[in-house]
Parts: C-alpha cells; structure tokens; sequence
C-alpha cells in the first residue's frame, strides 16, 4: 500500500495539482489513506472512499468482526489455480449478479473479466495480502479535509459493518451514504446514483470552504 500511495504521490506531484477530490474504490480506499497518512493533505481538497477496505479486513483478535484467513486463502488459491475462471465467478458477487432479480449486462461481466486478465498474476495474487491485511486504522485518523464514505448494504466483497461503518468513526466529521441492497461494483451498476451523491458532496464541500 506503501507503493500505491507512493506512486499516486509521484503523479499529483508531477502534474502540479491543487484542490485534488481523491476518490478511492476498494483496494483504493485503502490507497487514498495510506496517501493522506504519507503525504497529507497539502494538496487536497476532499477525500471519498467507495465500497473501501478500511479500517481493515482480515479477522484478528484485535479486529474479531473481520473475514478469517481462510477467505483470503481461497481466493489465493482460486485465483493461481485458474485466473481466467476466478474472474468469472468473482464477477457476479462483485456487481451482485448473483441476486434474484439483478439486471447487470453480460458487457459490464465481460469488461471486468478482461480488465483483470490485463494485470500480472504476481500482482494480482500479492494485492490480496495488501488490501486484506493492512491496518488503515491510524491512517483514518489523519483525515482533516472533508471525507465522503460510500457504501452499499450489500457488498460481498467488503462487507459494510466491517468497512465504512468503522471508517466513518474513525475520520473526524465523515459523511456517510449507505445505499440498501447496492453491491460491491456499485460505481458501475448504479453510476448515475454514486455520480450523482458524489458531486452533491463536493459542491457543498467547496460552497462550506468559500
């Protein structure tokens, strides 16, 4: 996470950019924390983390309501046995395709199979261990710009009582949207929706700061 945060950095740095909405979805959440605890807030204006990994995953004594090894292991497992097909099941709890009555196309399926199937196997099966395991706990707490926290009550992936309900206490004046029923892949299946409450928080952030 070091090196997500580490690499954003580089980018912000080398375009000069100012005022910076950082928005972070899942594993990116975890990596606009690791930003703000590495690099503060010098250059942002507000921070959103959508579906995100925060606090942390993994189950521990410290943190007993989080997903035991045994997930990660699996998807480990899953995904060095068979990338191709790991991706294809993933897919459906990601968009929640599989609910009764979920509309996600075969395109939206598709595109994330292939997207995935782009990035390195080393990479893909290290991230595990980097989204699950790492403690955003203090990162959290070094929040001082105004935060959004997005969730949907549905998510399979990050499950929300172990995510952004403990974000939002942990990020001093937090807001917080809870969407019922909304997966993991809620930046896709109901962008309009994300979209539209994600510019609705950053307008009123920037008319508070004028």
């Amino acid at each position: 996470m070091d090196g997500y945060a580490d690499d954003l950095a580089a980018v912000i740095e080398a375009l000069d950019l100012n005022d910076v909405t950082v928005v972070g979805h899942s594993t990116g959440g975890g990596e606009v924390a690791r930003y703000i605890d590495r690099h503060g807030t010098r250059r942002v204006a507000e921070a959103v983390l959508i579906a995100a990994v925060p606090p942390i995953m993994l189950k521990s004594a410290a943190n007993p309501d989080g997903l035991p090894m045994d997930v990660f292991d699996g998807l480990r497992t899953s995904l060095a046995r068979d990338r191709s097909q790991f991706y294809k099941d993933f897919a459906l709890m990601f968009y929640g395709a599989n609910r009764p009555g979920a509309k996600v196309s075969q395109g939206t399926l598709d595109q994330f199979w292939l997207w995935r199937m782009q990035a390195g196997l080393k990479n893909a099966y290290e991230c595990i261990k980097a989204f699950s395991e790492t403690d955003f706990t203090e990162d959290l707490k070094k929040f001082d710009v105004p935060t959004l926290v997005m969730h949907g009550e549905d998510d399979q992936i990050v499950p929300v009582k172990d995510s952004a309900r403990k974000s939002a206490r942990l990020i001093k004046g937090a807001t917080e949207i809870y969407y019922p029923s909304l997966p993991h892949g809620l930046t896709a299946t109901h962008a309009d929706l994300v979209n539209r409450d994600l510019l609705a928080f950053c307008r009123q952030s920037k008319q508070k700061a004028a």
